[in-house]
């Protein structure tokens, strides 16, 4: 894995040097670039360097900032456990996708996500195949294979693909990244968490089976969850990056995990003042937050809160959320902590983030056109907001109101007087 990863980062370097250079093959994990996201792009985009010879370079591209990487402390430690230094990495900041689709060098393959965000949307014709474990969002291509089961991980669907077409290129390293993968995102396997699949454990007894060496599947599993959750030393903006993925329609959301109690969350200093600022500084209309936390007989317990400067926007959401039924969330609203601020124990604690996010896209999709508008400035803002028919790209109100010098405002007085006249 070592020498696969160090010639990614040659030819990488090379990219500007060799304009007419050779193809790109990226995989692509998604934007919250946890353990599934990270490993399944490594350990695919070095199946196809083994499998697909003569076709362009094969090369694991994490889908954050270089500087991203400390937040993903879990990530770290296995990336540690298993010895590969996290230098040996690419990261999104580091290879300029566009650039390669303008040249024609660009295939993708997209994994732990079957659709690209709006941002990236332009290069949704660079994309060749799909491999997930989310709800399905893609329509079907000819031209676009897609490997969409919902089992606990998407390394569960890396390992097959491996298993069925090269087993020879296992080691112990791939097979430890891949089988720690599975365990953290199944809950060591236990069926009472509602993530793990007959797929799932096919496979990591598979892995089990050929290297008995492996570490014991419960010790690994609470080494990456007490990774996982060690927020210790980030501030509230770190900790929302952490694990966040962004989600735009009608208006812009951010959806973070956070791995502390809400009622941990809310006693931080300046709280309102930072989510706010953090909203207006990434484009945000509104900010969900899924706490999740332990009993001491290891049962999950997970909270929300939703927070928006926009009172119609919040209540929108909230009651959206409320009344969901696929999944039910089981919502029990708790003291509003901050007046900006909605907040809820969430009874189904087996509904992830994983099950919130097609809910958030449905209600979306629904208000297209006549849902809220955010402002992270305050509903109280001179600047009125967008209406929702103008935004597209280049809309003339998208920077706000133009800008009006004293010299306009004289020649306007000007004529009118002359017309009163």
């Amino acid at each position: 894995m070592e020498e696969f990863l160090t010639s990614c980062q040659r030819a990488v370097k090379q990219v500007d040097a060799e304009p007419e250079g050779p193809g790109f093959h990226v995989v692509l994990g998604n934007e919250a670039c946890d353990v599934d996201s990270m490993v399944s792009a490594l350990a695919f985009a070095y199946f196809l360097s083994k499998t697909a010879h003569g076709q362009a370079l094969a090369v694991p591209l994490l889908n954050i900032r270089q500087s991203e990487l400390v937040l993903r402390s879990d990530n770290l430690f296995l990336l540690r456990q298993t010895g590969l230094s996290p230098d040996l990495l690419l990261f999104r900041d580091q290879l300029d996708l566009r650039a390669l689709q303008r040249a024609g060098r660009l295939r993708l393959t997209l994994v732990d996500h079957n659709v690209l965000p709006s941002s990236d949307s332009d290069l949704e014709g660079a994309v060749v195949e799909v491999i997930d474990h989310h709800y399905l969002e893609r329509t079907a291509s000819p031209s676009c294979p897609v490997t969409v089961e919902m089992v606990g991980s998407c390394a569960t669907l890396v390992t097959e693909r491996i298993i069925q077409k090269a087993p020879e290129i296992l080691d112990q390293q791939l097979a430890q990244l891949l089988y720690a993968a599975v365990v953290l995102d199944c809950v060591n396997m236990a069926p009472a968490a509602g993530k793990v699949t007959p797929k799932d454990s096919q496979h990591t007894a598979a892995l089990e089976t050929r290297f008995p060496a492996l570490p014991p599947r419960g010790a690994l599993f609470q080494a990456l969850q007490n990774a996982k959750f060690d927020v210790s030393g980030l501030n509230t903006e770190q900790m929302l990056l952490k694990d966040m993925k962004a989600v735009s329609g009608s208006l812009n959301l951010a959806v973070s995990v956070l791995y502390i109690t809400l009622e941990e969350f809310l006693q931080r200093v300046d709280l309102e003042a930072e989510l706010s600022g953090f909203c207006q500084k990434f484009g945000y209309d509104l900010l969900l937050m899924m706490t999740i936390s332990f009993t001491e007989n290891k049962e999950p317990i997970r909270e929300l809160a939703v927070f928006s400067h926009s009172g119609t926007c919040r209540d929108q959401v909230c009651q959206y959320l409320e009344k969901a039924r696929n999944p039910a969330l089981n919502l029990r609203p708790m003291s509003r902590p901050h007046p900006h601020m909605s907040a809820y124990h969430q009874e189904n604690t087996l509904a992830s983030r994983k099950k919130l996010l097609p809910i958030v896209k449905e209600f979306l999709r629904e208000s297209k056109g006549d849902g809220c508008l955010g402002n992270a400035q305050g509903e109280e803002s001179a600047v009125p907001p967008t209406p929702m028919n103008s935004l597209v790209e280049g809309c003339p109100l998208d920077g706000g109101l133009p800008r009006i010098s004293a010299q306009d405002l004289e020649e306007k007085f000007g004529r009118m007087e002359a017309t009163d006249l």
